[in-house]
């Protein structure tokens, strides 16, 4: 598939793993509309289309698309992480985990399909989908949950909308860390080479253009989820 002249909206483009993704879209020739929360500033030096809005807020999904559209391509990427254990969480956090990263994106993907005959959806979700990281239960519940959605939606919007996801390993220290040594704090990586923002993008880019692929996960994280438990 050719992406030039796509039209693609990307949550949390701004940033991070966001911002690969939104760069390697553009070098495609893809018209990205750039999503953010609170990185206006980068948003604005990226696109001259940016839309701002809370994820948390269990009404913006439908509101972010019809903003945005008319589109051809959704990638979910923006979420928030928290180490919280399942007795360290509360309803209101467990709550805002599950709004952001799995509830939202329901609401984007079924916004996104109501407007398109011939789209395409990828989302993010996280190696941690194949094991049991008792410090991020809030966080570990929404990504295998949007996992499941991805698979349920492909299925449900077929043929017209093609819907994946690519889940990476441990890629850069948390936003509240930035000097931390991600590749120390990581665990076992059997690849031996922590995966970067780019590759990320690449994983993406290659799901948008595989038009006999829908329901899949490319994990990339230099072979991690083999490992389940065992970081």
């Amino acid at each position: 598939m050719n992406l030039s002249g796509k039209r693609a909206l990307v949550t949390g483009g701004a940033v991070r793993i966001g911002r690969a993704i939104t760069q390697a879209l553009q070098a495609e020739g893809v018209e990205v509309v750039v999503h953010y929360r609170s990185s206006q500033e980068e948003a604005e030096a990226l696109s001259e289309y940016t839309i701002q809005g809370d994820l948390a807020d269990p009404s913006i999904g439908a509101d972010l698309i019809k903003r945005a559209g008319p589109l051809d391509i959704l990638i979910n990427n923006a979420s928030i992480f928290t180490k919280e254990s399942l007795a360290q969480s509360t309803y209101e956090s467990a709550l805002r985990e599950l709004q952001v990263n799995l509830l939202s994106p329901l609401e984007l993907i079924r916004a996104f399909c109501a407007q398109t005959t011939d789209g395409t959806v990828v989302n993010l979700l996280d190696r941690r989908i194949r094991g049991h990281d008792t410090s991020c239960v809030p966080y570990s519940i929404s990504k295998k949950g949007l996992e499941e959605l991805t698979q349920l939606a492909a299925l449900e919007y077929a043929p017209r909308v093609r819907v994946n996801a690519v889940a990476p390993g441990p890629i850069l220290p948390p936003p509240d860390r930035p000097d931390a040594d991600v590749r120390e704090s990581a665990g076992r990586v059997p690849l031996e080479a922590m995966p970067t923002p780019e590759q990320i993008a690449e994983a993406v880019l290659f799901l948008l253009k595989a038009e006999a692929i829908t329901g899949q996960t490319i994990y990339v994280d230099g072979g991690q989820h083999l490992l389940g438990n065992g970081v």
